[in-house]
Formats: structure tokens, sequence, C-alpha cells
């Protein structure tokens, strides 16, 4: 009865939107400190458009910028959805389906339910949740060993090492694990440093995760419970958030607010600042409203669910709350609309041309509510003095073919210890490597 419901619901979406123009406009224009912000547009129901999976045929790979390279690192896995290098070069693979939230009633909600599972690959394999190890000896692109690291997870996202503890952001907990380095398995019980938001409506499930350059810290992002408090205030308590955990004791604090769905959290090598990126509200218009990255500011405030992109206030929500709105912080850097970033990686390193030296990548996933498809790709954001320096480039394409079916979905993003790019494709199940092409001139 429910997917009656939504495929009705959503054919006459999807026939309103095929039969008119949306107004989108170009995507270019919202890219950087200063974005076009339009006239809100709302909806009973959003306009869809969705990119089905086809998959990866035999032999493609990613389109990718000049002087580079892009092959298949690792295939065949289940919702292959963050990275995590470890200090000798291993790679771990987060691969991670969605929990079971609360049951679903609104009419939007089912459909969004719906375009979800329309949008992902893979099914229901019990295989996910899960970390898998990738070991590269040589660093030939070709990993020798490929193994479970550790099993049986809860909806994994985030991964950090401090010393000889390895701590994974499942959707509800922190948990701690004893690690040696060299280990290919985890056998020993995890321990939970500090439990995290998590059900049972549990609406933005991933929960990234960084340690502190000393490692006294943990910093988790926890999205919001909704897409513009529709389930209550009660339902956000403590979400929209960056939480900052100590390590020792567990106990924690809000660190900043206001961000609606913070991922990819990451330290600027050249400030030590921490930088996320945010995936933004929908509903109120293709080209609204923005996704970003941003340094974070201890105690900020960055206007979810009051307003956007500093004072634009967002209508629908009741009461208004202009205190808020006044210390809303603008973020430093619009990405475009509904691209859906999940992954944030910086480059200090030389293996790269030089013109994807010392900035950050970005693994954006991909829209479903503009009529001209906006993300699933990887940019590559210059930086100059720990701030963004100049427009984004495209560094990683071809997800979409010439049908707008995707092939794949980037989401996480890493550095590999030969200072290749990896890119975890969720939906293609692949994690690709990308490197020079001709590495013997990134060295001139």
């Amino acid at each position: 009865m429910r997917t009656s419901i939504a495929r009705a619901l959503l054919c006459s979406s999807s026939l309103c939107l095929a039969g008119c123009n949306d107004g989108s406009g170009d995507p270019k224009a919202q890219i950087g400190a200063n974005p076009v912000l339009p006239e809100i547009q709302q909806y009973l129901l959003p306009p869809i458009h969705i990119a089905r999976i086809v998959g990866w045929k035999k032999d493609e790979t990613p389109t990718v910028a000049q002087d580079l390279q892009a092959k298949a690192f690792a295939t065949g896995l289940q919702h292959p959805r963050s990275l995590y290098v470890l200090p000798n070069g291993d790679v771990l693979v987060v691969e991670s389906k969605a929990p079971k939230g609360a049951p679903i009633k609104r009419p939007k909600e089912i459909v969004m339910g719906f375009v979800e599972s329309w949008a992902t690959s893979g099914g229901d394999s019990g295989e996910s949740n899960r970390i898998t190890l990738l070991r590269d000896s040589n660093g030939d692109g070709v990993p020798e060993t490929q193994s479970v690291f550790l099993d049986h997870l809860n909806s994994p996202f985030g991964v950090a090492l401090v010393g000889n503890e390895l701590y994974v952001a499942d959707t509800d907990a922190i948990v701690r694990y004893p690690y040696r380095e060299g280990d290919t398995k985890i056998t020993a019980a995890g321990t939970v440093l500090t439990p995290l938001p998590g059900g049972p409506i549990n609406h933005h499930w991933t929960k990234s995760l960084v340690a502190s350059p000393d490692g006294s810290k943990l910093y988790a992002g926890v999205g919001s419970n909704s897409n513009i408090t529709e389930n209550g205030m009660e339902a956000e308590h403590n979400r929209a958030a960056i939480l900052e955990v100590d390590r020792a004791s567990g106990r924690w604090r809000v660190f900043a607010s206001g961000l609606r769905n913070p991922n990819g959290l990451s330290f600027e090598p050249q400030t030590g600042a921490l930088w996320t990126v945010v995936n933004e509200r929908d509903e109120l218009g293709p080209d609204l409203v923005p996704d970003y990255m941003t340094s974070v500011k201890e105690g900020g405030f960055y206007g979810w669910p009051y307003s956007y992109f500093g004072q634009h206030v967002d209508p629908r929500v009741k009461p208004e709350r202009p205190d808020l709105v006044a210390k809303a912080i603008v973020p430093d850097y619009a990405l475009s609309s509904h691209v859906a970033p999940l992954g944030l990686a910086f480059n200090t390193g030389t293996s790269l041309p030089a013109n994807f030296r010392g900035g950050a990548f970005v693994g954006e996933h991909g829209s479903w509510n503009r009529q001209v498809l906006n993300g699933y790709k990887v940019v590559f954001v210059p930086f100059t003095d720990g701030k963004p320096s100049g427009p984004a480039q495209d560094v990683v394409t071809g997800f979409l073919n010439d049908k707008n079916q995707a092939r794949g979905r980037p989401v996480g993003v890493a550095i590999d210890k030969t200072g290749a790019l990896l890119v975890a494709d969720d939906s293609g199940n692949t994690v690709w490597r990308v490197s020079a092409a001709h590495p013997q001139l990134t060295q001139r």
C-alpha cells in the first residue's frame, strides 16, 4: 500500500516537473563566498528528478580532469560511504546502510522514502554495516589484501584513530576499539565512549568523526531530524550540531549549532581550524538553499532552522527567533544548491598536479529535487592562507551518463599514503583511486 501511494504521488510530482521549467538557474552562480540567492518558492510536494542507479559497465570509469587517471581500487562493496587512511597506509572503507527508523506516516515522507530506495543500490544485504580493510603495500593502486576489519556495526560512518585506540561513530554512539599497527581484523568487543543522538526517527543518520590534532578531543557531526523541524523541535535536541567529546571521559558539549547536516569534518592543515561540509534545507526552490563548506567557530550558530546563509529568514519556522537569526554566521563558501556534500579532504601532498594541491576535495552525492541535476562529482576548492581562494574545479565526473542515469554517487574522499585521491562510491559499490596520469611530471 505504501509503495502504491508513493508511486502515485511521485508520478504526479514527476509529471509536473517533466512538463514545466522549475526555474533552475546556473549552478555556478552559487559557488563561492557570495552566492546568488533567488526568491523563495514553496511546494505542497517538492519537484523530484531522480537519477536512477544503473551501475558501471565493464571497463567504465569516472571522467577525471586533465593530467589525472582513475582506476577502481576496490569493487563489489556494499554501500561504501566513508574512507580512513591509517598511519601505515591501510585504507579503511566504511560500508553502511541506513538504520530502521520510526514508522513513516506523512505523504511527503512516504515519497521521500521511496525516492531514497530508488536512488540507491545494493539492496538490504547483511554484508554492509562493516569496515573493510584494503592494504596496498607497494602503492601501485592494487590492494594485495582485502579483509573484513570490523563487522556487525550499527550504521557506522566516521572513524578516527588516536594512538592505539580506534573510534567508530555508529549512528547512535562513538565506540572505542583496541588497535595495533598492522592489524587486519579487530575481534575485541568495542566499548561505548559516549552515546550520540539516534532513533527512533534518526532522519540524518550518518555521524562524521574527527580527532583533534592533539588527540584529546573528538568531534562528531550530528544532522537534524527533519528538513525544517516538521518532526517538532523536541526531536532536534542536540542535533544539527557538531559535538565536542572529551576522549578521556566521554563527556561532551555542543561545539557549534545550526548546521543542518554537517559531514566530512576535517582540520585545515595550515591554520588548524575545524572545517565541515553541510547539507542545507530543501523545498524552497531549485536554487535554495546552497550547500556549503565552512570553518567552524566554537560556540557558533549557523542558522538552521530559523535562517539560511546568514540572516535570510526561513518563513516556514514558527515561532521565529530573531535573536538567533541576528547572530547566525555566514558560511565561508557555497557549493551550489542541493549538491549534497558528504566528504571533505585537504590535500597537502605533491603527488597530484600542482593545481590540485593546497586545497580541499569535496565529494558531492548529488541532487534529487531540481530539474537540472547538480553535484554527482568530486570538486577541488583551492585555498590560500587557510581560506578558499577561487572557484571550485571539477575533478571527478562521469557519475551521470548521457541519459542522466547514475552510474554511481560519490560520498567520502581521502588521500592515500602515495598522495592519490580515493573516492567512495556508495551506489557503484566501488572505491576509485585518482592519481597523476604522468607521475614524473608532478615532481617538477
